[in-house]
């Protein structure tokens, strides 16, 4: 390979000026060429079209900033009483808010209003049963095709992961959540969609989920629509990260252990271990 190399170099070093001259010029256009269509392609992206949402100062959003698990509670309450009706949550159980938003008492208590089918039993039947905290959060359509059809053809996403699945996270959701507007003039929105700028093609199949005093907290916080959005963007922050505040901690303890491994490292290197490597070795033949 270095002979290659060294040949290849040697080559080019041979060659006239002239020639040097037209070959750099060459590879340089073609780098500016390819430079500017990759600008241009990224210009015209239906992406770049799409209104970006902005950034919100979320209280978890730190480095070492934990979540607000009031939030968390009341995010819990909004996806129930007005999400819960088209949007699954299939990959978390009632067991997950134990510790998190709410007691194990409380928990059950959530779990025993819905009723799970359950079986078969001793004679091949299946029953059904209260919830207990081991299922997992009922979904509102037993298949796809039946979500399709109670909303004229447009599939509601599964929530579990929705923050992390979209570019923008918990900003994308609330700008999202909020951002309900009237089409500009010019355009005009299919009958049964609305407009969103936020939403990828400016039309979306959801009509505006929240509004003011949608619900009213357990907890008497006023129901404003931001403050509906925020909780329940809080939630679905925790249930697409439940291991936020944890990792934040180990984040921490590792800091902290750091600082006091690290000096004493350098100690060793740069004072026990200076000797031992500034000795010399001298060889002397016998006489």
């Amino acid at each position: 390979g270095r002979v290659r190399s060294h040949e290849a170099n040697m080559s080019f070093a041979s060659l006239p000026r002239n020639k040097k001259v037209a070959l750099t010029t060459l590879g340089v256009v073609t780098a500016g060429g390819a430079g500017l269509a990759l600008m241009l392609h990224q210009s015209v992206k239906a992406s770049d079209l799409e209104l970006h949402p902005p950034h919100f100062p979320w209280s978890h959003a730190g480095p070492l900033s934990a979540l607000d698990h009031a939030s968390v509670r009341r995010g819990y309450q909004v996806y129930k009483q007005v999400c819960s009706a088209c949007h699954s949550m299939e990959y978390l159980a009632f067991r997950n808010l134990v510790g998190v938003s709410h007691t194990e008492a409380e928990v059950k208590a959530i779990a025993e209003e819905i009723e799970v089918v359950d079986g078969p039993d001793e004679s091949g039947e299946m029953f059904t049963r209260p919830g207990k905290l081991s299922d997992y959060f009922p979904k509102p359509y037993p298949n796809p095709e039946a979500a399709r059809v109670a909303n004229n053809g447009a599939l509601p996403p599964d929530l579990s992961y929705i923050v992390n699945a979209r570019h923008g996270g918990e900003d994308y959701v609330f700008s999202l959540l909020t951002g309900y507007c009237e089409p500009p003039a010019g355009v005009t929105v299919r009958e049964g969609l609305y407009y969103n700028p936020y939403f990828p093609g400016q039309a979306i199949g959801m009509a505006p989920p929240i509004y003011n005093e949608v619900l009213e907290f357990e907890d008497g916080t006023p129901a404003t629509m931001s403050q509906v959005a925020k909780d329940v963007c809080t939630f679905l922050r925790w249930a697409a990260e439940p291991e936020h505040d944890q990792r934040k901690r180990m984040g921490l303890k590792m800091l902290m252990g750091s600082a006091i491994l690290i000096p004493l490292v350098y100690y060793m290197k740069r004072h026990r271990w200076s000797v031992l490597k500034s000795r010399k070795i001298a060889y002397r033949p016998p006489k």
